[in-house]
């Protein structure tokens, strides 16, 4: 959806998932204690974070997927913080920035967006366009959000066709 509305004009679209990929890139402080935390096991042939095996170890226990939030989450903010002010030098009427941990992590500063909407789809829409994206594996990663995660947050309905949810989101927009 998001990418979809980001082909207008002055409007552009961050997928928190690629930028959390760019903060653990090797080289980095989140890459080395990522591998301090997880082990050398996560590291792919290339040399560089493999995302599954990273998965595996974070999702097996709770504390493991709380300490990669810990590591993660602050930096992938610190960079979507340079990239807003980016996006507010150059003038973006609009900036989408999509990742549904926005609305679980204690880490994320709300404050920062003039809006958060959570998209509400069935587990059957949900597993489709993740399946799509080929992101497959990250449909049982997201639970659904605690009523409290929801309290001051725009909600639409992302069942329909994805030019059906990305016109919802555009009149939402217009609206604010």
């Amino acid at each position: 959806m998001a990418c979809e509305l980001a082909a207008q004009r002055n409007v552009e679209w961050i997928d928190l998932d690629r930028l959390a990929w760019d903060v653990y890139r090797p080289g980095t402080k989140a890459f080395s204690k990522l591998v301090n935390r997880f082990g050398p096991a996560v590291v792919s042939a290339d040399g560089g974070i493999d995302r599954s095996r990273l998965a595996e170890s974070a999702f097996e226990h709770p504390k493991a997927l709380q300490d990669l939030e810990v590591i993660v989450h602050p930096a992938v903010l610190c960079l979507l913080n340079e990239r807003i002010d980016d996006a507010r030098c150059r003038s973006v009427a609009v900036l989408l920035v999509e990742g549904a941990v926005l609305i679980h992590s204690p880490h994320v500063d709300r404050s920062i967006f003039d809006a958060i909407v959570w998209l509400d789809a069935s587990p059957a829409t949900r597993a489709e366009r993740l399946r799509t994206a080929g992101r497959a594996d990250h449909t049982d990663r997201v639970p659904d959000p605690s009523p409290e995660a929801l309290t001051g947050v725009e909600r639409i309905s992302a069942e329909g066709t994805v030019a059906e949810v990305a016109e919802r989101l555009r009149a939402l927009i217009h609206r604010a």
